[in-house]
């Protein structure tokens, strides 16, 4: 039987959400310490531990079928492959920063500037868009170090918390690009593993809607219940359940988890009792 070969990030925060999810979706992994490929017991798959910025190459030229990978990498290394689902985690940015004592005003500022980053093609497309003429240093590693040994008046790197350019005596200016975890197809993939990548994505997309939804339980008086519909926004409509005492009914409904606590707040103003919230963990549309 054909297996899909998906590659992932061998190390750091993006394999152990990339790790996370797939567990989430019911795949269990058998990776031991140090292995570079591990299938899976219950699903036609197996698992390739790469180094981020190889994995463009191992899609273009057909050695994985897919695979979990930073955005940003793909618009570095591989603007042509296809991305078939955004993953929503391992966020970052991609941006310029100058050290702390910088007089940065705007993005002319880097004009005839020395910038130090792992990103070229990103950098250089950047500063085509502005007509800045700015020297490269292609630098492999610590970036944000360059500026304070003299190598470079600027960088442009990976931000996610702002912790490392803060410990570097550096300010984010620009942000050149937001980038988060996808799921990439390599163009050589055969149509039988397109098939197991289809189901794949289908559990992702599951999985990834159950996390940005709540399920909501409450109870009302029968003569609010209007009034509170008009408030949940629903799959299609709450489902409304009579309870034991008479004139009350519980409604269920399933909410977004970014519209959370305004919701709440109106439901109570609305006349809600006893509200209930629970997580989801998978929701098939």
């Amino acid at each position: 039987m054909s297996k899909l070969k998906i590659a992932v990030q061998k190390s750091g925060r993006l394999h152990d959400d990339s790790m996370k999810i797939l567990n989430d979706v019911g795949i269990s992994i058998d990776n031991g310490k140090d292995q570079l490929k591990a299938s899976a017991k219950n699903f036609p798959i197996e698992v390739f531990y790469l180094r981020n910025s190889d994995i463009p190459q191992y899609l273009r030229d057909g050695v994985v079928d897919a695979a979990i990978i930073g955005e940003n990498i793909l618009i570095e290394k591989g603007s042509e492959i296809t991305i078939v689902e955004k993953l929503g985690f391992s966020t970052c940015k991609v941006s310029v920063a100058v050290p702390k004592s910088s007089k940065y005003k705007s993005v002319q500022d880097l004009q005839g500037k020395r910038i130090a980053t792992s990103y070229p093609n990103t950098v250089n497309q950047f500063l085509e868009q502005n007509n800045i003429t700015a020297n490269l240093h292609i630098i492999n590693g610590s970036v944000e170090i360059a500026p304070n040994i003299g190598l470079a008046d600027a960088i442009v790197d990976i931000v996610s918390s702002g912790s490392t350019l803060f410990k570097n005596n550096l300010k984010e200016v620009e942000v050149l690009l937001k980038s988060e975890a996808v799921l990439a197809v390599s163009p050589l993939i055969s149509s039988e593993n397109q098939i197991i990548l289809d189901k794949l994505k289908f559990r992702f997309q599951s999985v990834l809607k159950g996390r940005q939804s709540k399920y909501v339980l409450l109870n009302a008086p029968n003569d609010k219940i209007q009034d509170i519909v008009n408030v949940l926004p629903g799959m299609k409509s709450p489902t409304i359940l009579p309870l034991a005492e008479e004139g009350w009914s519980s409604l269920h409904s399933v909410i977004n988890k970014n519209d959370f606590w305004e919701i709440i707040d109106e439901l109570k103003l609305k006349g809600a009792q006893g509200i209930l919230v629970c997580p989801i963990e998978n929701m098939v549309l």
